[in-house]
């Protein structure tokens, strides 16, 4: 079952975050990149999560509405985000989240030998917040990532992927480290690879969830960037 978006007038939309659905439970939207999910250490309120603190407040100053975060997204990462309006609702989705199921599009570099299949990997983070993979299990956690090649033109690959486990830059590194790095990601591309992009080639595109209310599955979807479709022309 997929949820039409609702009618929101645009002065109530949060900035950076397209409202797709909201009920007495959730709040769901397509984040756009460049924006955090939550604060970091060189950015404290410019967050969805205020964002959508002040949409749930409606401008009151005495208002003690808030939302609770799911989940993440990186900050260069577009698409699909849920929030929880209460910390029952947060509860339910996290520990139900083993049975969401995450699809995203990226379109990396160079062409992938296998034009599908399962990259599986121990990730770990250094000091530098720089993570990889490690195949010491006591060291990093299990991070899966099913792929499929959906397009190849010479330069680029289109891929869609089954996100099976949500580790932090889980698809970045295993795409780097596949020889393959995302395009517009310069944090885990080798420097002989020439980004033309400004954009991170990474979108959230849909989210299935059992609804914590209702207990039906339902599925949400982000549109894709227009910046995706210039690169490589393709039916989303």
């Amino acid at each position: 079952m997929i949820l039409t978006p609702p009618k929101i007038s645009k002065k109530f939309q949060p900035r950076g975050f397209q409202m797709l659905h909201e009920d007495l439970d959730i709040i769901v939207g397509n984040k756009a990149p460049g924006f955090l999910t939550v604060a970091a250490l060189w950015e404290k309120t410019n967050t969805i999560e205020n964002a959508l603190t002040t949409y749930v407040r409606k401008g009151s100053a005495t208002s003690h509405k808030q939302i609770f975060v799911v989940h993440r997204l990186d900050q260069a990462t577009s698409g699909i985000l849920i929030f929880a309006k209460s910390e029952k609702v947060q509860h339910f989705l996290k520990e139900n989240w083993p049975t969401t199921v995450k699809y995203y599009y990226t379109i990396v570099h160079g062409k992938l030998p296998q034009k599908s299949g399962l990259i599986e990997s121990y990730l770990q983070e250094d000091e530098d917040y720089v993570v990889s993979s490690t195949q010491d299990s006591l060291k990093g956690k299990l991070a899966r990532t099913e792929y499929t090649v959906m397009k190849e033109t010479e330069y680029y690959s289109l891929l869609k992927i089954n996100l099976l486990t949500g580790k932090k830059n889980q698809i970045r590194v295993h795409m780097s480290e596949a020889g393959c790095p995302i395009v517009g990601d310069t944090k885990y591309t080798n420097d002989k690879i020439k980004n033309k992009s400004k954009d991170l080639m990474l979108h959230s595109f849909s989210l299935e969830i059992t609804h914590p209310f209702k207990k039906e599955r339902v599925r949400f979807e982000a549109p894709v960037p227009e910046y995706f479709k210039k690169l490589m022309a393709y039916e989303y």
